[in-house]
């Protein structure tokens, strides 16, 4: 049974798009765990009204993306989910999205699934899965590269988002949950797809399903519309900031090979300290 586990903080009418989309999934065999952590916005009351079939779990606003997850991924697993997927509440689930993800992991039991992204507002794929080089900390991009041809079944990556991500249950049995401890909020989810990966598991993204995304809607993309020394120093150090250099530190230290890592550290902060006044 596929349990979907959604953290939500606020912004109710992304979370009922959300919702809504799932609702018209062709396949309704999965459960929604929606862990609400300290809305102020009416969102548990919502779902409580709205979506009756959805179970809660609920937090004081202090859990962030990684324990919010986990405290979704510990209530699917003890109401016996033999597959977990963490979503995003900021996307909308193609109708055919859940069977997609189904039935390729029906033929990959072992392996962790991503999805192929599409911008919302124009359709257009804007995510689809990279490979890392860690000699030298450089990304391919696979929608860079693959010819339009090729957008199409399974292709091997480094780490996966997570936005979409089905795990098997036995990869949490073999690795555990995501690591809320070291990585609160970002990159959480590349890691843990990269320490599974680690553990040979193989880790695709599925470009036969869909899901559409909000790339504007992002925690990064919000704080640097507005660039400042204070929002400077929270891309730096804040628990939600996306150049988060103890959260990438953690990140190198375990998932790099220890040759390559001194100058994957050194060239990850210099990109940091300078990234956020450039894109």
């Amino acid at each position: 049974m596929l349990y979907i586990v959604i953290p939500v903080f606020n912004r109710k009418d992304f979370t009922r798009a959300c919702l809504e989309s799932l609702q018209q999934q062709t396949t309704q065999g999965f459960r929604v765990v929606v862990v609400d952590d300290g809305s102020t916005d009416g969102t548990g009351q919502m779902l409580r009204d709205e979506f009756p079939a959805v179970l809660i779990e609920e937090g004081d606003g202090n859990l962030f993306w990684t324990a919010g997850v986990n405290l979704g991924i510990r209530r699917a697993l003890a109401e016996g989910a033999t597959h977990i997927m963490t979503l995003n509440n900021d996307v909308l689930a193609a109708p055919d999205f859940v069977d997609r993800m189904l039935n390729c992991a029906a033929q990959h039991p072992t392996a962790v699934l991503g999805s192929l992204e599409l911008d919302a507002a124009t359709g257009q794929p804007v995510y689809g899965g990279e490979t890392l080089d860690w000699r030298t900390n450089t990304r391919r991009d696979l929608l860079e590269t693959l010819p339009v041809a090729q957008r199409q079944g399974l292709h091997r990556v480094t780490y996966l988002p997570g936005r979409g991500l089905l795990i098997p249950r036995l990869v949490l049995e073999t690795i555990g949950l995501f690591d809320e401890k070291r990585l609160p909020h970002y990159l959480a989810d590349f890691d843990y797809t990269s320490v599974a990966r680690r553990h040979g598991f193989p880790v695709y993204c599925n470009y036969d399903a869909c899901l559409s995304t909000y790339p504007d809607e992002s925690g990064q993309e919000i704080t640097r519309r507005q660039r400042s020394l204070r929002g400077y120093y929270q891309h730096l150090f804040g628990i939600r900031g996306g150049g988060n250099l103890r959260n990438f530190t953690w990140f190198g230290l375990k998932n790099c090979p220890r040759p390559y890592l001194p100058y994957f550290l050194l060239n990850g902060y210099a990109r940091r300290l300078v990234g956020y006044f450039l894109h």
